[in-house]
């Protein structure tokens, strides 16, 4: 007598022969939308259809959706922000991307389903998208849309991406003008008096991002033995300051040059003296660089007393991070390893402190030549 076979669980899927002979297995699955839809899959035999029923039931538990029909753009890419770039990203990395997606991406190519999107329709929205902004602009959503695809290929939508296949636009590098020596130093002998001088003096010494320098804490400084540990940076985000990881997502300890010692306790003193005064409405956060209540300063302000005194001493305008390209240029400009210089700035790859500070490098190699002159000069002529 055959054995009959036991019916499977509600939510387990069915599997029913057709006329033709094969074996049909349907499963409720989950869309990217975040919907359930009816998936079906085939089989010649029972237990071939069976085992695609359990590969279905998997992506079930695991939360993977299975489009029962090609999802388009518009409806992958939210379902991609949300899901696999906000929990495993940094804030600022979401917010970057889904801007793209919000301004570029989801508007121009939104209507084109995951597998039907083709190489020629990439390429004619880098070009549409250059042309209405910038190469730098289609640059970063040519990134964007790479990363969407990558990650629509690794849950098996899609067979290939490709948004690989097609060259991004190559934007024209910012001229990078930093200040000279005898700029940085009119800078510094005007900054002497500012409340946040040991912050510009930090920057511009160990070219500290500004987010960086707003999160240091007491307890990353060691000004006996002159060392500090770049630990994370302060971001505000959506209305919320908050502390983020560095941009490398690792920490640096680099030596604490001579020049930041005796602003650092000059700063120390006077927080210790706003403290005081602050009585019982001091909040002890910890924090290099604070308010008057001990509250953490907004990194926009750091940049704002930056553009106010540089504006006092006559200089010539220069964002706040372009001091750190001016510290890259005066280590680079004395010698100083690029090795060496990545790992103070905290690049994570030397191709990009090369490639940001090329200006210098050839200023070294042009003197470097000029050398040749005087060695293969002609000797004068015997009489």
């Amino acid at each position: 007598m055959a054995v009959q076979r036991k019916r499977n669980p509600n939510g387990a899927g069915t599997i029913t022969k057709r006329k033709d002979g094969r074996y049909q297995a349907a499963v409720y699955v989950l869309q990217p939308d975040g919907t359930r839809a009816r998936k079906f899959a085939y089989g010649k035999t029972w237990a071939e259809c069976d085992t695609k029923r359990r590969e279905l039931l998997d992506k079930v538990d695991q939360g993977v959706p299975v489009p029962t029909r090609s999802a388009k753009l518009a409806e992958w890419l939210p379902y991609w922000l949300d899901n696999i770039v906000k929990p495993r990203r940094k804030l600022s990395t979401y917010e970057k991307y889904e801007a793209h997606v919000r301004l570029h991406l989801s508007p121009m190519l939104g209507t084109k389903r995951l597998e039907t999107l083709g190489v020629a329709d990439v390429r004619r929205f880098l070009t549409t998208l250059e042309k209405k902004t910038t190469a730098a602009t289609a640059k970063e959503s040519h990134r964007v849309l790479r990363s969407a695809l990558s990650s629509a290929c690794r849950e098996e939508l899609i067979t290939r991406n490709v948004a690989k296949l097609v060259e991004p636009p190559r934007p024209t590098p910012r001229d990078l003008r930093p200040w000279s020596l005898d700029e940085t130093l009119t800078f510094l002998a005007a900054a002497r008096k500012d409340p946040l001088y040991a912050a510009f003096v930090l920057a511009i010494t160990m070219g500290l991002r500004r987010g960086e320098v707003v999160g240091l804490r007491w307890s990353d400084i060691d000004l006996d033995n002159r060392v500090l540990v770049v630990r994370q940076q302060l971001q505000r985000r959506r209305g919320v300051l908050y502390n983020d990881e560095t941009k490398g997502r690792r920490s640096r300890a680099l030596p604490l040059p001579v020049l930041c010692v005796a602003p650092l306790r000059w700063h120390r003193m006077r927080q210790e003296a706003m403290r005081v005064s602050a009585g019982k409405d001091w909040q002890d956060t910890g924090y290099v660089f604070t308010t008057r209540s001990g509250r953490p300063i907004e990194p926009r302000n750091l940049h704002r007393s930056f553009v106010r005194v540089s504006a006092a001493a006559g200089l010539r305008p220069i964002r706040l991070h372009d001091a750190r390209h001016g510290c890259a240029t005066l280590l680079t400009a004395a010698g100083v390893a690029p090795r060496v210089v990545m790992e103070i700035l905290g690049h994570s790859q030397i191709s990009l402190t090369m490639d940001v500070y090329t200006h210098v490098v050839q200023d070294t190699q042009r003197e470097a030549i000029s050398h040749m002159d005087r060695l293969l000069k002609r000797r004068p002529a015997r009489e």
